[in-house]
């Protein structure tokens, strides 16, 4: 089944943030061969349902704004979400709530590179505190996140994100 690409109408079924197409330019022109190598479309398709699945789950209730309706499948398009406006001499004005912002797909294709490679939601099991084979010993911090935190993807949405804590810096001429 080909893949249902959000493009800013609201979607009842879309599946993406961005498509096949716009994912493998994104990666060749950052060098990551990883994603060319991947054996097919098809196999990049599902890596981008796996990435904007987990943009859902990860997000969906830190997103800033509104969903334009009710019936669309994915968080985006949003209504009354904030930006930083450079041309408005630094004044905030709104993104059109018929797009998705460059930094969601870009968030997406990046996700999608990860999915390849493993499980971006891993089940969680018991911390171990210690371990210890024969003379050699590993003790785990145990208040450490067991689950993997994506950096990069946080601080690529922090503008989008409620709660964040990317600060925005006004600067005047």
């Amino acid at each position: 089944m080909a893949l249902v690409v959000e493009t800013g109408t609201g979607s009842a079924t879309a599946e993406s943030y961005i498509s096949v197409a716009d994912a493998s330019t994104y990666h060749t022109n950052r060098g990551n061969a990883a994603w060319a190598a991947l054996a097919s479309d098809t196999v990049r398709e599902q890596c981008l349902r796996k990435a904007t699945d987990y943009m859902e789950q990860a997000y969906r209730l830190r997103w800033l704004g509104y969903r334009v309706t009710i019936t669309q499948a994915l968080s985006w398009p949003r209504d009354e979400v904030q930006r930083l406006d450079l041309t408005l001499l630094n004044q905030y004005s709104y993104y059109e709530n018929n797009v998705v912002p460059p930094e969601v797909k870009n968030a997406c294709a990046e996700l999608a590179l990860k999915a390849a490679s493993g499980e971006l939601l891993p089940d969680l099991g018991q911390g171990v505190v210690m371990e210890k084979v024969d003379v050699l010993q590993i003790e785990y911090d145990k208040y450490s996140p067991q689950s993997p935190r994506y950096t990069a993807i946080d601080r690529l949405l922090a503008p989008f994100l409620s709660g964040s804590s990317v600060s925005r810096t006004v600067v005047r001429a």
